[in-house]
This record gives structure tokens, sequence and C-alpha cells, in this order.
């Protein structure tokens, strides 16, 4: 079986080699070259180093940091890095995924004196893979700066105005007051002159008038057009050598007619770029026009010269410009050349959908037909808010009443009494067996479920004895799981060195083995349970997401408004035996809703997900429909439940219940 594989991966990296040209091979060669070449050599030119004097490849296997300018132009440079290896676009065409990925960790993980041992084919083949793989990860990361940059230039100049409003400004009470004291006074004397009459009707004189015309002042237009200065010069002065360069290396494309104009002004903006201080626009120019240029915007955009002609303010419009491509790459209405998750969204659907068509709707059980989807829906849609009409007023902790505070009232749960025999066994168990260590409990897990077969080297076979390889993968696992870390962990007497622990680490445990790993004993808990203790298993799971703290240098890490602090947030689906079957790492400003969805689709046990119960982060309009597609029910907990909308099944239908208040 290992001579079979041998052989044909020399089959397929010969094959995959031939295809590069010989410069890209010398290229591809020289990323691993010995310390001498990498002195002599120059980005871009296929050598080893760059100008910092670090090896390319090693930067091209670092992770990106915060989001910064720094940092954007530092992935800038690793992109045109990767790009200058020149490989062809089809290279990979006729390989499985998992290949290619495969390649890749193993040529993230091998030091370069490990690559240069290799045969040439399969040397060029996984640092190729490596190159191809990253360069779709590069660019992924350059879109998200883009999006967080762009985030982040609006929201530090809202925060910088409105930080120097409160300061200057004091808050006028009483302004109905101060109106009829205007009025009753200007009526009594109406022929007498402002500074005698108006100023000693108010209390504080001119002074209160006055702080009343900075109140008004402050809000509103004035307000935004502040906001608006302070983001263009945000944007001028620092933020915008970054964001001009992202042009020169991204590809930005639209399959919707409505979203060209933000193409076309891309375009204008790289094209301008290097104008130097020139304000408008030329007057022969054409400047496409989109929605962003309107509303609050529109001021500012557009202004009239010296001359009284109208034109185009230049910065004002890159700025405008970057916030309709930020909005639009967010809905993928705009996507990204050579990027993975902001790729052309049509490249999601299986490019043989339409031919199997009959077959895709049989699986997701939904008729071909859409009329009778919609009628099937409407039926059960009148069905359900009769029932829901009929039962309302039965219920005795709900009350459906006109009141200011919302028409729903809820009468809090009672505390459900405590079982005779908890405290009997919580008593035994601690007798019997005390606190149980918790490597104790992953080592025993271990041992049942035999998770750690599965578990392979991302580099090829390994040399390391199974009972070593067991322990240093229960260490490493219980550093990353308890967030001790893996230099603490180390210090223990278990014999195993920090670099053996980060080596098991690197080689052996990649995010696929420990999704297996938990995959594998979900499947054994739940074939372990007996029906007599724990009861007839359950098809519903909970979803809800944990903030965890992270640092700033990493670029998934940002402030969370409800949480506070800066982090990243793991997204959980708990079985109701309190089982994880799945978690994902999540940004803070990610969709919970998307997440919900991931995860009861892709959770990989073998419990049957048919309803997934979330709060009120984890429900949509939207996300409603998709679970209806996907034949499982989403039971949200919605706290704000009395602004919520039923629709009506029938256009017209009356809006007014049999029982209670106007469904709303």
């Amino acid at each position: 079986m290992g001579a079979a594989l041998r052989v044909a991966e020399e089959t397929l990296t010969a094959r995959i080699s031939a295809r590069l040209t010989v410069e890209s091979t010398e290229r591809i060669v020289a990323l691993v070259a010995g310390a001498a070449q990498e002195d002599d050599a120059v980005t871009g030119e296929g050598g080893g180093g760059d100008g910092d004097g670090l090896p390319v490849l090693r930067k091209i296997k670092e992770a990106p940091g915060n989001v910064s300018l720094e940092t954007m132009l530092t992935e800038i440079h690793k992109l045109l890095a990767v790009r200058a290896v020149r490989l062809p676009a089809d290279l990979f065409a006729d390989v499985a995924p998992k290949v290619v990925a495969g390649w890749r960790a193993r040529a993230a993980v091998e030091s370069p004196s490990h690559l240069r041992t290799h045969p040439l084919p399969l040397r060029v083949t996984l640092l190729a893979a490596l190159l191809y793989e990253r360069e779709r990860e590069i660019t992924d990361t350059l879109v998200e700066l883009l999006i967080s940059t762009v985030h982040r230039i609006g929201a530090r100049a809202e925060k910088r105005v409105t930080e120097q409003l409160v300061n200057a400004f004091k808050k006028v009470s009483g302004k109905e007051n101060i109106l009829f004291k205007l009025a009753e006074a200007s009526l009594c004397e109406p022929e007498g002159t402002v500074r005698e009459v108006v100023y000693p009707a108010v209390s504080g004189g001119e002074q209160t008038l006055r702080e009343l015309v900075h109140e008004f002042k402050t809000r509103g237009p004035v307000y935004r057009r502040t906001v608006q200065t302070t983001l263009k010069a945000s944007y001028t002065n620092h933020y915008r050598r970054g964001l001009i360069r992202l042009l020169d290396v991204l590809e930005f494309r639209s399959s919707n007619h409505t979203h060209q104009p933000v193409i076309e002004a891309l375009a204008l903006v790289a094209r301008y770029a290097a104008a130097g201080n020139t304000t408008y626009y030329p007057l022969g120019e054409t400047v496409p026009v989109h929605k962003a240029m309107g509303g609050d915007w529109a001021e500012v955009v557009h202004r009239t010269d010296k001359r009284g002609r109208p034109r185009v303010v230049r910065m004002v419009y890159e700025v405008v410009a970057f916030q309709a491509l930020r909005d639009q790459l967010k809905c993928k209405e705009i996507w990204v050349i050579g990027a993975d998750r902001w790729r052309n969204p049509d490249a999601d659907l299986p490019p043989d959908f339409s031919e199997r068509r009959e077959e895709n709707y049989r699986e997701l059980r939904k008729p071909l037909d859409p009329q009778v989807f919609i009628d099937e829906l409407r039926e059960q849609m009148t069905t359900e808010l009769a029932l829901l009409d009929d039962r309302l007023p039965k219920l005795s902790w709900l009350d459906i009443a006109e009141r200011k505070s919302g028409a729903i009232r809820l009468t809090p749960a009672e505390a459900q009494p405590e079982p005779r025999n908890l405290r009997r066994i919580k008593g035994e168990v601690q007798r019997r067996w005390g606190i149980v260590p918790l490597i104790d409990i992953l080592k025993e897990a271990v041992l049942r479920t035999g998770c750690l077969d599965a578990v392979t080297p991302v580099s090829g076979g390994g040399s390391l004895p199974a009972d070593d390889l067991a322990e240093r993968l229960l260490l490493v696992i219980y550093a990353y799981g308890t967030n001790t870390g893996i230099k603490a962990v180390s210090s223990g007497g278990h014999g195993h060195s920090e670099d053996e622990l980060r080596y098991v680490r690197s080689r052996y445990l990649s995010a696929e083995a420990a999704r297996a790993i938990a995959v594998q004993i979900a499947n054994a808990t739940f074939a372990a349970r007996s029906t007599q203790l724990w009861g007839q298993g359950s098809t519903a799971v909970a979803s809800d997401s944990t903030h965890v703290r992270a640092w700033d240098q990493n670029l998934f890490t940002e402030w969370h408004s409800r949480y506070g602090g800066r982090g990243v947030l793991i997204y959980w689906h708990m079985e109701k035996k309190s089982l994880a079957i799945h978690s994902q790492l999540i940004n803070c400003t990610a969709s919970e809703v998307a997440a919900m969805v991931e995860g009861a689709m892709r959770h990989g046990t073998t419990m049957d997900v048919q309803a997934n119960y979330t709060d009120s982060h984890g429900q949509s309009e939207i996300g409603f429909g998709i679970t209806r597609l996907l034949n499982f029910d989403r039971l949200p907990r919605i706290k704000p439940i009395n602004k919520v909308k039923l629709y009506r099944p029938v256009a017209g239908a009356s809006r007014t219940p049999t029982h209670g208040s106007p469904r709303r």
C-alpha cells in the first residue's frame, strides 16, 4: 500500500512540476536555497531574501498582524512576492483540493533544509502548493484588512468628533419654557428691541440663547459634515497610501450591473492616484455616480469652484468609493479575483447544478415547481397562525394586553424542585473518586475511543513511537484546551520537552485532526449512553457564542460592544445533554446566523439535527428561509418579542386575530 502511494505521488508530482516554466521552477527552488544565495537574492527576482534580510519563504508563511497600515503594506509585499513566482493559473486544476491542502501543510512545517533533500519534482510541487494556497489566503486577508480599515476610519472619526462636541457642548434644558417665555415677551412688547425684550425673558439671558443655538448646530447635518471632514483628513493623511496600493494588487469584479459604477469609480481613483494635490477631477473627466455619493455625502462630494462650476472633490470621492466598496464586499455583490472566501459567489454553486436539478431538489425534499412550494408554505403559515391565535389566550404564563412597554408580558418561571437523589449521587461520586484531574479524564476518553488513531503526520510517514506520540498529543491538547500553554505544560514531570511538544503540535495536530478527534469522542459518547439512565437521544441542539480575549496582534481580534474588550468569538453547538458537537472561530462582527447554519450542517457527528435553539443574535428572516430549505427548525429565543412582525400568508388578509392584540 505504501509503495503504491509513493509511486502515485511521484507520478503526480512529476506531472505538476512539468507544467511549470523554467523561470518559475528556478524561482521556487531559490526559495529554499542556502544562506549564500539568500544573502544575494532580491524579492521579486526569484531569490530567497527580501529587503529586510529575511527569507521570503519565512515571510510568506507568517500570519498577518493586527489591523493597521503596516500590516496592510506587509501583506501586499507578501502577495507580490508570491506572484513573482508566476505560477500557472491552472497548475492544480485537475488535482483534488484535499491533496493540494496536504502538500501545502507538508511544505509549511518542513524546514528549508528538509525541503532541499526531496527530489526536484516533489520539492517544486510542495512549494508550489504552498504558494498557491497562500496567494488565496493573503488575498482574503487583504480584503478583510480593507473592510476593517474603512470601518475603522469612519468609527474613529465619529468618536473623535463626538468627544470634541461633548466637551464643547452644554445641553440646554427646558426648551419649551424658553419658547413660551420668548413668545409671551414678544407679544407683550412687539415694538421693543431684542436686547431689551427677548434677552431678559430667558433665564441666563444672551448666554442661554447662544448655548441653544450651539446645541442645534452641533446636531444633525452639521455633526455629519464634521465627521465627514475628520474622516477625509484621517484617510488622506494616513490610510490612503495603503488603500491605494490595494487597488494595484487586487482586482474587483461584480456580476451585477447595478454595482458597476462602484467598479468604475475604483478605476477612476486608481487612475488619478498619483495626481498630487489636485483638488478636483478634471472638467472633461467622466465621474461614475453611485448610491454612496448621495445622502449626507452629496454636499461634501460636490462643490462649486471659484468660477461657479460644479466639481467633484477628489479626496472625498475616494473616501466614498472605498465605503461603497466595503458595503458591497460584505454582501458579495463585489468579489475579488484570486480570493477564496471573497471569490465570485457564482462559484459556490455546483457546476452541474442545472443538469442535476431533479436530484438536488429530491435530496432537499422540495418540489421543482416554485408555486407548489409557495402554496405548501402558505397553507402551513395559515394553520400555524390559527393555532397560535387559538392557544395564546389559554396560556397561564402569558398576558397579552395593550400597554406602552409592549403587548406581550411573560410570567417568570418558577424554580424547579431539585431531584431527591441528586445530592446523594454527588456525595457518592465525591466519596468514591474524589476530584479527578482533567488530564486523567482526557486520557480515559482517548483510551476508550481510540480517537488518536486517526491522527497522521502532515508531512508523510512519522517515526515517533505510538506511546510517545499519544502522550505528547495529550499534553498538547491539554495545553491548548485549558489555555495553559505548551511552555507551562512542558515544565511538568512527564519527560517531554517543549521542543518535542511543539514538534508534535506542528506536524500532527492540525485543525482537521482536532476536529476529527472531537467528532469521534462525540460519536463514542452517543453510542455509550444508556437510554434507561439518559433517556432517548435528542434531535435538537442549542448554539451560542463565547467571547474569548485575544492579543491585538491577531487579525481576527476585534472590539466587541456587547461583551466589552477585544477578542474573538467561539460559536458552539451543544446537544441537550451538554455535549458539544461543533465549534468554530468567528469574528466579533461575524453573523451568528451563518455560524449557526454552518454548525448544524457540518458538525460531522452521527446526531441527526432537526432543530436548533438560538438567542436573538442567531436569528433573522434570511436565516429562517435557509433553515426551511435545509429541513431543520430554527427555534430562537427572541428578546425584543414585542417588536417582531408576523407576516400574513396572503396579501390583504385581516391584521387582527380573533383573540388578543393585532399582529405586529
